[in-house]
């Protein structure tokens, strides 16, 4: 069973759907308010003993999520802007209450692409199309088609919204080749670092092997210095022991040779 802060949110997410859908001035503040109102209360169902299963809560951030940027779309100067930020929006996969066909998030959507839609085709063509004109209206497609009246007329239309629909393929092809090149740069300076990356590792392991032999012959230099240093230390003890007796026997034999005179 759902727990009264749920219930609170599930009403107040169905009314922000239902002021999404219609047709709003600039000077609309309840919505912004709500959907900040919507974050919060999502911040306390996830904290709560009695939240919903984790599907009900991501379908419940996603919907969120959606008006946020529903809002922050609409607040784009550029009609083409708007457009490219509506492409980006995803929807909710489930109604928000229980006798509605179709999430009313869709809804919301596929009439954001269309005003956005009309809105480019107004800032090509300069002229008020007949299609943003329904929409605002919210007259039936009948009274639309009876409003255009001649088969040239819908030809007309149908030229230019074929025309607006066209740019923005082309944008988007624009934005994709563009993505597209910054991979690619990316791929290449990636593969570029690598590459020298390795050349440095490379580099490195050289001068490592080089450094290890350089101390084995240094080690090896260092023993042959000292053993020549023992042998030089020997040969001059040696020296010195038979130049020291050489010198006692000599006086020795002096004495004997030349008695002292009385």
């Amino acid at each position: 069973m759902a727990s009264r802060l749920e219930i609170n949110f599930i009403r107040l997410l169905s009314r922000c759907e239902s002021i999404a859908s219609e047709k709003r001035v600039e000077t609309e503040w309840r919505l912004d308010k709500y959907v900040g109102a919507l974050e919060e209360m999502l911040v306390a169902l996830r904290k709560s003993l009695s939240k919903p299963t984790p599907e009900v809560l991501t379908e419940y951030t996603r919907k969120v999520d959606f008006l946020k940027g529903l809002l922050e779309a609409e607040k784009l100067s550029s009609p083409t802007e708007k457009a490219l930020a509506n492409q980006f929006l995803a929807p909710g996969r489930t109604p928000t209450i229980a006798n509605e066909r179709m999430p009313a998030t869709k809804t919301v959507h596929m009439q954001t692409k269309a005003r956005c839609t009309g809105e480019m085709r107004d800032e090509l063509l300069g002229t008020k199309s007949d299609f943003s004109l329904f929409l605002s209206t919210g007259k039936s497609e009948t009274d639309l088609r009876n409003r255009k009246g001649l088969p040239l007329d819908e030809r007309q239309s149908a030229t230019e919204l074929d025309a607006v629909l066209q740019h923005h393929h082309n944008l988007q092809e624009k934005l994709a080749e563009d993505m597209l090149n910054l991979a690619r740069n990316l791929k290449n300076n990636t593969l570029a670092a690598q590459n020298i990356i390795k050349e440095d590792n490379q580099t490195l392991s050289q001068s490592m092997r080089q450094a290890d032999l350089n101390f084995e012959k240094l080690k090896t230099e260092s023993e042959r210095l000292e053993q020549h240093t023992k042998k030089s230390v020997n040969w001059l003890l040696w020296l010195m022991l038979i130049l020291v007796s050489f010198t006692f026997i000599s006086m020795i034999l002096f004495i004997r040779i030349f008695p002292r005179l009385r």
